[in-house]
């Protein structure tokens, strides 16, 4: 090895060092030799602090949400991308989205050092090549949309490279690390920082770094739902009926958004072919399912709109 690369190997474990996820928690330090139940005791402490950590983002939250919601309005898409754990969290996320909110599959994707591969076999060096992370966004993007760049601590390449170049691009970017100040952080218009320090077992970031971060993920994605309409009162009203459970869920649904009984919302369900949105706007406004329908295209999808809308208000 050459001198330039001795260096260079001595800077990152300087830097490794400096960062709070790769900490070493002084509550854990037994953990191997305590009882089991003392174990999950420790673990379980160490969890209860993540959602305090999330709390203090809570206004970059916001208004990520908001850009979101604002880019996907105008006809752009999201996409996550990261590396081993964190690249995984975002593949879950949007793959969560079409069934729950009805949403087009190509709305939310996520982009994962390595490849899909990557998902269910770990590929730790892909995370390395800031060229591979500029590639695999370039390939996918277009101005206008949205990318949320994911790592724990902040300084992975791939991920790193991919918002910058999601940046370059056009596009609005979004950082959800767990190390303030990092390089992931500058690269984004909205970054979040949840801090929850050091891991019970050491550098295992797919522990609480990983709990802060699925909880940041969810309230992206969901709170850009709710804003595009997809959610009334506190139903999932664009959910795609594709099994008996969620038939079943829909009809419940409509029976209390609307008040009325289960036939009653089953039959404007089937009046409005399984569409929970435009029976419940039947149902409320006492009109027929194309005057609905034709209300909520008028509206943009939003129920309460629709309703007033389809009331002639």
């Amino acid at each position: 090895m050459g001198r330039s690369a001795e260096r260079k190997g001595r800077e990152r474990i300087v830097e490794l060092n400096r960062l709070v996820t790769e900490g070493r928690l002084q509550e854990s330090l037994e953990i191997d030799q305590v009882s089991t139940l003392e174990m999950v005791r420790i673990i379980n402490e160490q969890d209860k602090q993540v959602a305090l950590a999330v709390e203090k983002e809570l206004p970059h939250i916001a208004r990520a949400v908001d850009l979101i919601a604002e880019r996907l309005r105008a006809g752009g898409r999201l996409f996550y991308v990261g590396a081993g754990t964190s690249g995984r969290l975002g593949i879950l996320d949007a793959s969560e989205i079409p069934p729950t909110y009805g949403a087009p599959p190509d709305l939310v994707q996520g982009v994962i050092a390595g490849g899909l591969e990557a998902v269910f076999r770990t590929r730790e060096g892909a995370e390395d090549s800031r060229e591979q992370g500029a590639a695999d966004i370039a390939a996918r993007v277009r101005p206008g949309d949205v990318v949320v760049g994911i790592a724990a601590s902040g300084r992975t390449p791939y991920t790193v490279a991919a918002l910058e170049e999601a940046r370059r691009l056009g596009c609005a970017t979004v950082a959800v690390t767990n190390n303030p100040d990092s390089a992931l952080a500058a690269a984004a218009d909205v970054a979040i920082a949840p801090v929850v320090g050091p891991e019970v077992i050491m550098g295992s970031t797919r522990m609480k770094a990983g709990t802060a971060q699925k909880m940041v993920l969810n309230m992206l994605s969901t709170g850009a739902m709710i804003r595009l309409g997809k959610v009334y009162s506190n139903l999932m009203v664009d959910m795609q009926a594709s099994n008996e459970k969620l038939r079943h869920r829909a009809v419940r649904m409509v029976v209390q958004a609307t008040g009325r009984d289960e036939d009653a919302a089953a039959r404007a369900l089937e009046e409005a072919g399984g569409s929970v949105k435009q029976a419940i706007v039947a149902l409320l406004a006492g009109v027929d399912a194309r005057t609905a329908r034709e209300a909520l295209d008028r509206a943009g999808g939003y129920v309460r709109e629709a309703i007033r809308l389809a009331q002639g208000k």
